[in-house]
């Protein structure tokens, strides 16, 4: 079966953008493909803005065929990128078993970070579509950091994306990178680029729901805020133990009644 990272190269070609968006659970996943996303990305930052991580490094293999799985069954037709997590793909044997877990839990392709060519070849020797991810590298760098700063920063980063490619990638996320740089990479590259703080050049965009739905307590110059579910969700619960407390809540409407004859006997059989 053809691979379907073909559909996303073919929009890049034409000079259509699509839109990648991160998502942790079944719900989640199914709102976003109703409402336009492309690509749900299963990333390990769920480590830090779900399962209370204090880092990505924290983050398993289980963990992550766990939350691929729940997307998947959230929206099972949707393409799926799951991110392989920290020291799981040290070697090529690690990075194809690693791969095929996460394929199996429900993953199109899998994403590794750093300019790792010969990961890239395995994997696709496999028949793995593969996303390759430069620039800030959560796994392997500390604090959230621009990069590509410098022209020999900046070339550095052109030349590993230039070996990515030519290894076979599908898809590369461009990550906390100069704008400049990213639309040159975009350019020099075949496989699609998915920017995050990288421009408005690249050929897709993501960011973490909970970020654009200011879920979460930070905000980031790279995200813009569509919405804030935060306090919504604090509004409800308040509201919720508010009319716990003062019995308004719940009403006659929220529950039912036994059959008159049914309580009677009932009343009967334990007089």
């Amino acid at each position: 079966m053809a691979s379907r990272a073909a559909e996303f190269l073919n929009m890049k070609q034409q000079g259509e953008k699509f839109v990648v968006l991160t998502a942790y659970d079944a719900p989640t996943a199914r709102i976003e493909v109703e409402a336009g996303v492309d690509i749900v990305m299963v990333g390990d930052s769920v480590g830090t803005n779900v399962l209370g991580y204090a880092s990505e490094r924290e983050v398993t293999l289980d963990d992550m065929a766990h939350h691929i799985a729940a997307v998947r069954r959230g929206a099972p037709d949707a393409y799926v990128i799951g991110d392989l997590p920290y020291a799981t793909y040290e070697s090529e044997t690690q990075a194809l078993a690693s791969a095929a877990l996460l394929v199996r839990a429900g993953a199109d392709c899998v994403k590794f970070e750093g300019a790792r060519p010969q990961i890239v070849q395995a994997l696709k020797r496999e028949g793995h579509d593969v996303c390759c991810h430069i620039g800030l590298e959560s796994q392997h760098q500390q604090g959230k950091r621009r990069q590509g700063k410098t022209a020999e920063a900046a070339g550095t980063l052109l030349a590993d994306a230039l070996a990515l490619d030519a290894a076979g990638m599908d898809f590369i996320v461009l990550e906390l990178v100069p704008r400049e740089l990213a639309a040159t990479i975009t350019k020099r590259l075949r496989a699609p680029t998915i920017g995050i703080g990288a421009g408005a050049d690249c050929d897709s965009q993501v960011l973490v729901v909970h970020d654009l739905a200011a879920l979460g307590t930070r905000d980031f110059k790279h995200n813009r805020r569509y919405g804030a579910l935060a306090d919504a969700l604090r509004e409800a619960v308040a509201a919720y133990a508010r009319d716990v407390r003062e019995g308004r809540f719940p009403a006659a409407e929220n529950g039912f009644s036994m059959e008159p004859a049914e309580l009677a006997a009932f009343e009967k059989s334990i007089a």
